[in-house]
Order: structure tokens, then sequence, then C-alpha cells
């Protein structure tokens, strides 16, 4: 199958790796991708709101290049595809519009081809039993909140591919790489959009109100397909984590990014490191361990999760960073301490009000990996019980610490 394809302003600078994924998963299906050749800014998201013809002329532009060729148009970007749904909808149900239209732009276009959405083309078109078969790397353990956002299935007069208050399209998709997505209520509600530039103290709430939900609902991570979305779940994270005092620690990703890792796909080819949130360790770490056949009891599958997460450690398989600890009050400085992500994830977990607390349970997981390995088992279990031993451990360490200095 064939597909004009346009990527828009976001995919070719702010959102590469939506770019990347998209192209990775049309390929891996047998999806062609043609782009637009010539193609321009569809208008979004302030066209609209300033001159209707502009707004409508601007995508008609390049629908009418892919009508010539005979060409339904793939536009990944939510707001592309809500501009360019709307284009479609008023050339045919008005004459007098359409006309005006054709002179803006100076070639024919009557609306005989669709514009279609990733969700629509990955559901629709290739459908969920031909992804399945293409899965090699299930998602197993993932719990994803799958985030629609407000433009992708609504307005329903223009979009109608899904129900525009309680998508599923997205979820399904989930399921079929593997992951067990939540269910919450903020999947359609908007993140804030450009909101969040002009006006924080609204934006800001908006974003922090989806971060907290999806949270709430027990997700580990967030999928969307809209630029915009990513942007302010991802990026803004760390603004709404310091405005609001919480924190989330969400990875975010892009719906194509995770359908082209769970086929086969290196998360570096479809530009999973780039994200602001870390979201290469979970992607290639967490989620093939979480879950286990569904016989074994909830205990030996935690205690078999953290064995591995444990066992890894100790054999240097994890990506590591490294940092050191403040030098003491003689001035001289201690060893470098090597943190893996394993061990600052697990504290994270542990204490995420508590960013001193994070520290040390990360530097002292890094240096010892059995502990790490007895918090992990019981955080898997009873999260109470784990915090109180890994406070236990790091009052020990502590004294243990002083006890040096004492003899010095």
């Amino acid at each position: 199958m064939k597909l004009a394809y346009y990527p828009g302003c976001s995919l070719d600078a702010s959102a590469i790796e939506y770019n990347l994924s998209t192209q990775k998963t049309a390929s891996v299906l047998g999806v062609e991708l043609e782009e637009i050749p010539g193609w321009g800014c569809c208008g979004a998201t302030s066209a609209h709101s300033t001159n209707k013809l502009l707004s409508v002329a601007l995508p008609a532009r390049n629908l009418a290049i892919a009508e010539k060729e005979g060409l339904d148009v793939l536009a990944p970007c939510a707001a592309c595809y809500s501009r360019s749904r709307a284009t479609e909808h008023l050339v045919r149900e008005d004459a007098e519009l359409a006309e005006r239209v054709r002179e803006a732009i100076g070639m024919p276009y009557t609306a005989s081809n669709r514009t279609l959405s990733i969700l629509e083309v990955l559901v629709q078109t290739v459908g969920l039993e031909a992804i399945a078969a293409k899965v090699t790397n299930p998602l197993k353990g993932m719990k994803p909140a799958c985030y629609y956002g407000c433009l992708l299935v609504r307005p329903v007069e223009y979009t109608g591919f899904d129900d525009p208050e309680y998508p599923q399209s997205m979820d399904n998709i989930m399921k079929v790489l593997g992951a067990n997505p939540v269910k919450w209520s903020y999947q359609t509600e908007c993140c804030g959009a450009s909101l969040v530039t002009m006006r924080p103290d609204v934006g800001l709430k908006m974003t922090y109100a989806i971060l907290k939900n999806a949270l709430e609902q027990g997700a580990d991570s967030i999928v969307t397909a809209c630029p915009l979305c990513h942007m302010n779940l991802d990026m803004r994270q760390s603004q709404v984590e310091k405005t609001f005092g919480v924190k989330f620690n969400l990875p975010v990703y892009y719906i194509t990014e995770l359908v082209a890792v769970a086929c086969g796909v290196s998360p570096k080819e479809v530009g999973i490191d780039r994200h602001f949130v870390e979201a290469f360790y979970h992607i290639t770490h967490l989620p093939q361990e979480m879950e286990e056949p569904p016989a074994e009891p909830e205990g030996k599958k935690a205690q078999k999760i953290s064995e591995k997460i444990a066992e890894a450690t100790q054999q240097g398989q994890l990506e590591k960073k490294s940092t050191e600890e403040p030098a003491p009050e003689s001035g001289e400085k201690t060893q470098p301490v090597e943190l893996n992500k394993g061990a600052v994830k697990l504290a994270e977990r542990l204490f995420p009000d508590d960013q001193e607390k994070v520290e040390q349970a990360a530097r002292l997981f890094s240096k010892d990996p059995e502990k790490m390995k007895k918090v992990a088992q019981m955080m898997a279990q009873d999260r109470e019980k784990a915090v109180k031993v890994a406070e236990a451990f790091l009052k020990k360490e502590a004294k243990s610490g002083a006890e040096e200095v004492t003899k010095e």
C-alpha cells in the first residue's frame, strides 16, 4: 500500500523522533510513504483563528498535490491531521468556499482523497492482526496510559474513526504489542497545548493533571500521537515537577516508537534516546522483566525481576553514569561513585518527594547490589515495608560513615 506522507513542521524539527519512528514503522509494516513534494505548513495552530480562507487554503495545497497522484495522506501530527480533515469537510460541504480555495492555491482540488491519522493507518489500513504478526519483542509488563489528546478524535464530524469520549484504537494497538494499558479518564483531556508558553499558570496545571492522573492509575509511562502533547508531557515534565513540588519520572513515547521497537527495531534507531525524560532504560530493561507466565504467583514474579536486575547490575550490564560524592570536610575527595539507572529508578520510586534520600539510596544500591535486590523484592510486594527497610539501610550507612570519620 502507498500513502502520501505529510510530516509537517514539527516532525522535521522538535518531533524528529516521531518522523524517524513513523517511517521505520511504515517500512516494517509494508506501507510505502511518499513525502509530498514542496509541502508547506498547514497553518496550525493559529491560521484558523485569524483567517478562514487562509486556514483552509494552506492544508488544501498539500492535499491537492497528493490528490493529483491519487493518494490518501498520512499526517502523523494531530494538529496537521485536524486541520487537513477540517479542510476536506469544508471543501466538500461549501461549493463557494471550495472555488475560492482553488483560486487561492492555483490548482484543482476536490477533496476526493482522505487524510489519515497514524492510528487509522495502524488499526484500519494495516490492521491489528498484521501488526501482531510482526511483533518479535513484545512489551510485556509495560503499563502505559494511552493519551489521545483533544484533536485526534474530535470533532467527530471531521474524524469519526474512534469514540470521541472513550477512544480505544491506541489501547488496542498497545495490547497487540504485549503491553497492558491502564484504564483512565484523562485520555482525551487537553494537555494545555500552546497555553503552556503563553499562560504557564493555566497550561502547566493542565499538563500536571494528566501526569498526576496517569500515575494514580498505575501507569509506568504515557503513549501519545501528537508532537505538542509529547513536548508538554516530556520536555516540560521537569518544569511541572518543579512548579508543583512533585516527582513523576514518567517516560513519554510516540505510538510509532513502540510499534517499531516491538517489531524488532532498535530503540536508538527511532530516537528514544533523544527524549527529555529518560525513556531508553525503561523500554530496554523493565518491560521484558516485569511479566512472567500468568500462573506464577506475584511474589515469585517480583523475586525473579529483582534477581535479574541485581544480576545485571553485578555484571556491569546496566548503563551507568558517574558522579562524585561530596568532598569531606578535610577537603579530600572520595572515590567517584558510579550510579546505575536501576538503582536510581528504584530510589526515586521509594522516595518520590525527597531528592536527598533519592541520591543517598541510589549511591547505596549502586555500591551494594544485594541491598538493592532485597529492597526491590519488597517493593513489588509491600511498598511501605520496602521504604522502612531502605530507610534502615540509609541510617546504618550514615552511622557507619560517621564512625569512620571519628576514627580518622
